[in-house]
């Protein structure tokens, strides 16, 4: 059976009590007035400079793809990324399911200049304060897993630290609410993979563009981007904002995958 959205959050909040417990949230706050400033991750996604922007991933595994990537080192690929032409970087934190840590956020934020996302299932404040004293610049949050009023005071406190939020929807039907919170300084993220069965089609997005073309330009298209020629596709659609990650991870070289994903050519 998949493992639903549900039980990972589930799983999560049991992960933040115990985070909780052994580094109190004085202690996170502590940390966040000497971390480093963030960086301007919605700025580099928004920039208008004819590129095409990527967020390119750095995760260990997932609960549909299994491992992805055994000599998964995060800061040489961060490092390759960089050199390929991404504009930031995505890394998983979730270790139940992903097998990703904090830990491997700082050690890239520590040799990237990239603004890096934090990836991960939140659904606590202290979640993003734990983001920051490690180094993001930006947050996913994810519509579904959240009431309005949470997604609101998530991406309030974001902005109070210096934060960018990418907010993830999955259909038309959440655009409203969640364009109550998106305010400037914030993303939209599509997901393309269906959650219930875990497959990914880049038609999803495109189903929805009559909704969100105007506001096309802080839309980031996630999940299920192989190849140029599905870059080509989506830019042709006024789409110019990409997260890719299994896709590269699964190549030998992943920056090299990305220039040729960007690029078109080897």
């Amino acid at each position: 059976m998949p493992i639903t959205l549900e039980a990972i959050a589930e799983r999560t909040r049991e992960t933040v009590d115990a985070s909780r417990r052994e580094r109190p949230l004085s202690v996170l706050q502590d940390e966040v007035l000497v971390a480093p400033e963030p960086r301007p991750f919605f700025e580099a996604m928004t920039r208008d400079d004819g590129r095409v922007h990527v967020i390119a991933e750095c995760k260990r595994r997932s609960p549909s793809a299994g491992t992805i990537r055994d000599d998964f080192d995060p800061v040489d690929i961060a490092l390759q990324y960089e050199n390929a032409g991404a504009v930031a970087i995505s890394c998983l934190t979730d270790e139940p399911f992903f097998g990703g840590s904090l830990a491997d956020l700082s050690e890239i934020r520590g040799k990237s200049t990239l603004p890096i996302l934090r990836k991960d299932f939140l659904v606590d404040a202290y979640q993003v304060w734990e983001a920051r004293a490690a180094g993001a610049d930006a947050i996913l949050l994810i519509s579904e897993l959240l009431e309005s009023d949470q997604l609101g005071e998530l991406v309030g406190l974001a902005d109070e630290l210096g934060m960018a939020s990418l907010i993830e929807l999955h259909g038309a039907e959440q655009l409203d609410s969640v364009l109550a919170h998106a305010g400037q300084g914030h993303l939209l993220g599509v997901n393309n993979r269906n959650l219930r069965t875990m497959t990914t089609d880049t038609n999803h997005i495109l189903g929805m563009l009559d909704d969100l073309q105007p506001h096309l330009d802080s839309v980031v298209c996630e999940s299920g981007i192989r190849t140029h020629e599905d870059i080509v596709r989506l830019q042709e659609h006024g789409l110019r904002n990409y997260l890719v990650g299994e896709s590269l991870l699964r190549k030998p070289r992943p920056g090299a995958a990305l220039r040729t994903l960007i690029g078109g050519s080897d």
